[in-house]
């Protein structure tokens, strides 16, 4: 099973261990490299608040390409995963559109245990936490971005 999502963008954002926990400090506590350097094959731990649904997680990086603006995860272990999925795998994308930004594709394969489905209600909400995510990184960037320039 996969959800996927689209989201229009003037930035691309970077930087998500650094950027996550000052653009929602309400759901990320810390974001830590537990082996590697942050290449593929990077295993990261990431510690939510107390505010989050959710307490911990560890995922690999599989691949980052830089040159097609692309990064895929897959989440392996934490409470995050409910224990009805033994992992997702996310695949991030930023293409070109035509206004000269860009467009924010997310796309997450879901490996269930056994029979296990989300929810409909859940899988809305993961959609819109993705995307308050996304939107929160962007304004971040924007703010770096004008900073920046003046």
């Amino acid at each position: 099973m996969y959800e996927s999502l689209k989201v229009a963008s003037c930035v691309n954002p970077s930087e998500f261990d650094t950027i996550a926990p000052k653009v929602e400090p309400e759901i990320y506590k810390s974001n830590n490299i537990i082996q590697g350097n942050g290449d593929g094959g990077t295993i990261k731990s990431i510690t939510y608040t107390d505010g989050a649904p959710f307490t911990s997680s560890k995922h690999k990086v599989d691949t980052i390409d830089t040159n097609n603006f692309s990064y895929s995860y897959t989440i392996f272990e934490g409470d995050v995963l409910m224990g009805i999925i033994d992992s997702a795998t996310h695949h991030i994308k930023f293409v070109p559109s035509n206004d000269g930004g860009s467009i924010y594709k997310h796309i997450v394969v879901f490996n269930f245990k056994g029979d296990n489905k989300l929810p409909k209600d859940n899988i809305n909400l993961r959609k819109d936490a993705l995307k308050k995510s996304f939107k929160g990184f962007e304004s971040y960037a924007i703010a770096i971005l004008t900073c920046k320039l003046q």
